[in-house]
């Protein structure tokens, strides 16, 4: 298939007219700008006219337009793995591509500082007191912010915005829960003590920093449009089917259109109240397959491929005109297990799993440029991190795993699903533990499956083994411990689908009370100690079977210029093309 783009782009930027898929012959994408409302609508165009049809067709016939056309000097157009998108609601969102793309539409109180990921900057707070009991932060906002609609920000909207999860009660409350937040205290928790001035109650002394990462920089402190979004109401929804599709938040970009599936479109906010975005528009295209990718960054049709394998970043590194770049995430790759059933519930089932991996084997081959071997669940470079080689005890040894096997009574093996997504190296890795596991005796039955549905899979409790990934939000111990070795209720009706220990069926009371008193341990050497023997312990008897903390990887073209980012983010204003 060759796909060839077009931009259209008018002076008023009332339309926008972009790729046409020359396989199908079909309008793809159009925007159109409605200004008889009070407010940008984000419609979701799908029609398919016969000019755009008509014109498609000129365009696959190569009447008046070439392969390999510039992008736009104003647009960055990036091809990316997007199919696992569900939503834009802030306090629903669940998936890492998502949230790069709420968390540069929409700010939150503060924001991670580009340089230190361990600081954070002022956003819509301008600046912050705690009290001396440690457990009230007082947050002065910027005066002068309004959302796209023109409404102001005020401190009721961050009230609102921040109570709003808490109501809707969707998986991302566990941020607020998490750290004694609940629906019931959220009118003393938070409160709007003057216009401009928005005070957080903390039920008990938690760290500051902590909570400011946590929390006031995370997407649950997005800042939205109250008044508008309640207009959008229905059925006391707190606006939530209108966030599927719209964003209303003040940041340096609005979402101008998302088609499921297809492409993300986001325009500058001329209404921002901080320094304007360096580009008009970012344009998010779903490509689904790695080598597409690279064809579309070679021929220049896209500025940016973020989901390339290995083959390709290695061919790429180096190539005239094309970067590749690097940085580590707090984002750790793993093998999960129902540990609702029998056979995973026995600590030496799942141990015997991780001599199934040849993790350096791996890492300079499918993984290279993507990922580096880590078998603890914190990553390197997080507080508390055990060391990189007392965080990966493991090899590949099949007659270990055989031993494990036998002592756990599966000397015969079992059968299991073992479900995937469809990011480049997921079948590759699949495959990798299905033959070694099958050597042991074990046969894993692989399903492939987009990623919205392996997502779905797992927070419904509907799976044997499945392979995918997890961010957290801080550079600290107590992010991933938090989920990954806490489970609060392991009932199903408690639906913690936020948390994974929750998802896999895995609880163990201890591990729920060692981490809270790690947390407010105040002499730091007996904390980085409790931390320490967490992971220690956490690595023989946790849900899973860690393999690799990730690397976020781009390659971008020469035109794109100030490529900023950090285990957290990618800040889409600062990023520019020349």
């Amino acid at each position: 298939m060759v796909v060839l783009p077009v931009y259209a782009f008018a002076a008023n930027v009332s339309e926008i007219v972009t790729y046409y898929d020359c396989h199908t012959i079909r309008f793809v994408h159009g925007i159109v700008m409605n200004k008889k409302r009070h407010h940008r609508e984000n419609d979701m165009v799908r029609t398919k006219t016969a000019s755009g049809a008509l014109a498609g067709a000129a365009i696959c016939l190569g009447l008046g337009t070439q392969a390999g056309a510039e992008t736009p000097p104003d647009t960055m157009v990036m091809a990316r793995n997007i199919d696992a998108i569900s939503t834009f609601d802030p306090a629903q969102i669940g998936e890492v591509v998502t949230d790069e793309l709420i968390i540069n539409i929409c700010d939150s109180l503060v924001e991670i500082d580009p340089a230190d990921e361990a600081a954070v900057l002022p956003a819509v707070a301008k600046d912050w007191t705690v009290s001396e009991d440690g457990q009230t932060i007082t947050f002065d906002l910027v005066e002068d912010a309004v959302f796209p609609s023109g409404n102001p920000v005020r401190a009721e909207d961050v009230v609102w915005s921040l109570s709003r999860v808490l109501e809707l009660g969707f998986g991302n409350a566990a941020t607020l829960t998490e750290y004694g937040f609940t629906a019931e205290s959220a009118a003393d928790a938070f409160v709007a003590t003057g216009e401009h001035t928005f005070e957080m109650n903390l039920s008990r002394p938690y760290p500051t920093d902590l909570i400011l990462q946590a929390i006031a920089s995370n997407r649950v402190a997005n800042v939205l449009d109250k008044e508008l979004i309640m207009a959008e109401e229905v059925d006391g929804d707190r606006g939530n089917k209108f966030l599927t599709t719209n964003t209303a938040c003040v940041g340096p970009y609005a979402l101008r259109q998302w088609n499921a599936g297809e492409v993300v479109i986001l325009e500058a906010n001329e209404n921002y109240y901080g320094d304007a975005p360096k580009l008009d528009r970012w344009i998010i295209r779903h490509v689904a397959e790695a080598q597409a990718q690279r064809l579309l960054l070679e021929q220049g049709d896209i500025d940016v491929a973020r989901d390339l394998g290995a083959e390709d970043l290695r061919d790429l590194d180096g190539q005239e005109g094309i970067t590749v770049a690097s940085v580590p995430v707090h984002q750790v790759f793993y093998l999960g297990f129902d540990n609702g059933q029998e056979r995973f519930q026995d600590d030496r089932v799942r141990q015997a799993f991780r001599y199934l991996i040849d993790y350096d084997g791996l890492a300079d081959t499918v993984m290279a440029y993507l990922a580096m071997p880590r078998a603890s669940v914190v990553p390197l470079g997080a507080y508390g991190a055990l060391d990189e080689d007392e965080g990966q005890p493991y090899e590949l040894d099949l007659d270990k795993a055989r031993e494990l096997l036998a002592e756990a009574g599966y000397a015969d093996g079992f059968s299991a699903r073992l479900f995937v997504g469809t990011l480049p190296y997921n079948a590759p890795l699949a495959q990798h533990i299905q033959a070694n596991a099958a050597e042991v005796g074990i046969d894993l039955q692989i399903e492939q499956m987009a990623n919205a549905q392996l997502f779905s899979a797992f927070r419904g409790r509907d799976f044997d083994t499945v392979m995918l990934s997890w961010r957290t939000s801080v550079p600290h111990a107590h992010g991933m411990l938090s989920r990954h070795a806490v489970n609060p209720d392991n009932s199903d009706e408690a639906q913690m689908t936020m948390y994974p220990t929750w998802r896999a069926s895995w609880f163990r009371e201890e591990y729920n009370t060692r981490i809270d008193e790690a947390l407010f341990e105040a002499d730091p050497d007996k904390q980085l100690e409790l931390y320490r023997q967490l992971q220690l312990d956490h690595l023989e008897q946790g849900p899973f079977a860690y393999m690799f903390q990730m690397l976020d990887t781009a390659a971008y073209r020469d035109a794109v210029q100030n490529w900023t980012w950090n285990g957290f983010k990618v800040f889409y204003d600062q990023i520019s093309k020349g």
